[in-house]
């Protein structure tokens, strides 16, 4: 009997820690940054709130998109947020969704004289965005052929505003925020999708409905909105 109860003892450390899961998130203000010490933002709070109500605990790192997509496909017990579930991402992950629905928009520099009407008048120009973010893709499956690709969103910004590259896309929710603060203006409109949590493919099945379920009451009891208003963001449907 006290074999089995040190057996036991020793068992729930282990039991615990496979519990625990690890997030990743890039730095995209106001959806999610770091602040000082702290990662907060409309996104990251949503996670925190989520994780919470289920009573499970966790791990919160900011890093390259790259990297923390890699990351969600390889690692078990691994997510990534906020990432658009398109047709091509939907078989790599177990998703919990929406953290919200966004538009993504090509913009430029004011004064740049870029124009386009349409996506087919934008292909002419050169168009940056993030190694493995779903912009990349998005424009390659649209046929933009003329492509900067940066390690990060800070980095393609920098280029745009420094005459780099002619356009850029962005999440529409956060280019209302920006254009109070540089001299960007609207293109053109790229695509529309949900962004959630996308998980490792061998994640625990009855974790994600628990997490979905948790999400789903925040956006019922209008947190989700809350959480959004306070970023000073307006949540699309």
């Amino acid at each position: 009997m006290k074999k089995l109860l040190l057996l036991a003892f020793l068992m729930l450390p282990t039991a615990a820690a496979a519990e625990t899961v690890s997030f990743f998130t890039e730095e995209y203000a106001p959806f999610n940054y770091r602040d000082g010490k702290v990662i907060k933002g409309a996104t990251v709070e949503q996670v925190e709130k989520v994780m919470a109500d289920i009573g499970v605990d966790y791990t919160l790192e900011l890093v390259p998109w790259a990297r923390a997509y890699g990351m969600a496909q390889t690692t078990p017990m691994t997510c990534v947020f906020a990432t658009a579930h398109n047709s091509t991402r939907d078989p790599l992950f177990k998703w919990i969704e929406p953290l919200l629905v966004d538009r993504n928009i090509l913009i430029t520099k004011t004064g740049s004289g870029v124009k386009a009407d349409t996506l087919d008048e934008a292909k002419q120009y050169t168009v940056g965005t993030q190694r493995e973010d779903y912009t990349e893709t998005t424009l390659k499956e649209k046929g933009f052929t003329k492509l900067d690709v940066a390690s990060d969103f800070n980095a393609t910004l920098r280029k745009l505003l420094g005459g780099r590259i002619d356009m850029m896309p962005i999440s529409e929710l956060y280019f209302d925020k920006l254009k109070q603060e540089q001299p960007l203006e609207m293109v053109t409109v790229l695509s529309t999708q949900p962004m959630g949590i996308a998980c490792q493919k061998d994640f625990p099945d009855d974790l994600r409905r628990r997490m979905q379920v948790a999400l789903d009451k925040l956006i019922a009891d209008g947190t989700q909105r809350q959480i959004f208003q306070k970023y000073g963001l307006t949540l699309l449907h």
